[in-house]
């Protein structure tokens, strides 16, 4: 028995536990946390296949290229949600902490944690590339916001109905004379 079979045992088991804490960390958990599927589930759905896919590209030692897909997929979501560069990364720090603690409780794989280094060293790769497209996602948010205050455009989309900007008292219907 090696390392690699022992990713292969718990794969299921790791990747729960990092999407669960993954989804813990927003507010509406609990409903992230019911349904698998993307279009239902879309913040649920998309977190669970990205880390399944990271899972298998970390144990298997992939260039950390191939991290970007699953990466992106997942701080496409976290970059427009309201949370801190730190607080949209640190879910994919947290399968070092969760592959550690699993293979502690297995008497039989207890040993292949000093084997972690690789692994270990590869989560932080993933990490640092998650924080370079959290990055890169916030700055297009911006680049679309700033576009939007100079076209005008801000008005259709962050304002009432142009036509209620006609009413003096807000609380009257506009009154068209004819």
């Amino acid at each position: 028995m090696d390392l690699a079979e022992a990713f292969r045992n718990y794969e299921d088991k790791v990747v729960d536990q990092w999407v669960d804490y993954t989804l813990s960390s927003y507010k509406s958990s609990t409903f992230f946390k019911k349904g698998p599927d993307k279009f239902s589930n879309p913040v649920g759905g998309n977190t669970r296949e990205a880390l399944g896919k990271l899972f298998k590209l970390l144990t298997r030692g992939a260039d950390p290229k191939e991290f970007v897909g699953p990466l992106d997929q997942i701080m496409r979501i976290r970059s427009i949600q309201e949370f801190s560069a730190s607080e949209a990364v640190a879910p994919i720090h947290a399968v070092k902490h969760i592959t550690r603690e699993i293979l502690a409780k297995d008497s039989e794989r207890k040993q292949f944690i000093a084997d972690l280094y690789d692994f270990e060293f590869a989560v932080d790769m993933a990490v640092l590339a998650a924080f370079d497209l959290y990055m890169q996602c916030r700055e297009q948010l911006y680049k679309v916001r700033i576009k939007e205050i100079k076209t005008g455009t801000i008005i259709l989309t962050d304002s009432k109905c142009p036509s209620n900007l006609l009413n003096k008292d807000k609380g009257d219907p506009v009154q068209i004379q004819v």
